[in-house]
């Protein structure tokens, strides 16, 4: 049985409390007219010339009577199939009938995560440097290469890789850019080994196509300049 507490304002007939009525579902008979939107539902019909319709509620149940005057906001006309939230009444009749309607906001869907991709070609990125490994082992054992120039290719692509890092920190932050031309000329010096691994570690200048074809032009006559020197350097000597 219920243990209530009842208040008539007009003919208004509202209830707070337990109200056990073996006509709503479990979860409609424990609060009625409480604080909050309690009870959930969609619209099931409406009739604009009398200005009032029936919720289907989501909980199950019977359907509740809902009057034009019982919606909180005035948001237009309810339209059947449309979502609200209420609390329910009981008028001097006895008969459930809706309360503080709302309708219902549709969730905002999360914005998906785009994931983080690897730069493309990554891996075929990365078979260039120990490919020019074995070209400069290749040229050293039949030219005699100097062997300042691999501390050389070391040190450029040292100074490679910091400037990538300072680049993409300035672009985080939105402080003043590093040239690509300069990052471009310090590729074609021989930084481009350490330009490599910056694109692939640090996930900066990876996917630009304008860049990358710029680089990789960079890369090709830094290899044939590497060849040519190397083998006239082996002519002079001879």
């Amino acid at each position: 049985m219920a243990a209530a507490t009842w208040n008539c304002p007009g003919e208004r007939l509202h209830y707070s409390g337990v109200f056990d009525d073996p006509n709503l579902p479990g979860e409609m008979q424990t609060t009625m007219g409480g604080q909050g939107m309690g009870f959930q539902g969609v619209i099931k019909s409406w009739n604009d010339e009398r200005r009032f319709g029936f919720i289907e509620p989501a909980q199950g149940g019977q359907e509740i009577f809902l009057h034009m005057k019982a919606f909180t906001e005035r948001g237009g006309r309810p339209q059947v199939g449309q979502h609200v939230a209420f609390d329910i009444e009981l008028n001097k009749d006895g008969k459930k009938r809706a309360k503080s309607v709302q309708m219902a906001r549709p969730a905002r869907a999360a914005t998906p995560r785009r994931r983080h991709r690897p730069p493309e070609w990554g891996a075929a990125s990365y078979l260039a440097i120990p490919a020019f490994a074995l070209v400069y082992l290749a040229a050293a054992v039949l030219w005699r290469v100097p062997g300042w120039l691999a501390l050389a290719y070391l040190a450029a692509s040292a100074a490679c890789f910091a400037a990538y890092a300072a680049d993409k920190s300035a672009a985080q932050s939105g402080r003043r850019r590093i040239a690509e031309s300069t990052l471009l000329m310090l590729g074609l010096v021989g930084g481009w080994p350490g330009a490599i691994a910056a694109q692939q570690m640090l996930r900066h200048k990876s996917s630009k196509a304008s860049f990358r074809s710029a680089f990789w032009g960079t890369v090709v006559l830094n290899v044939a300049a590497f060849l040519v020197l190397s083998s006239r350097v082996r002519a002079a000597v001879l």
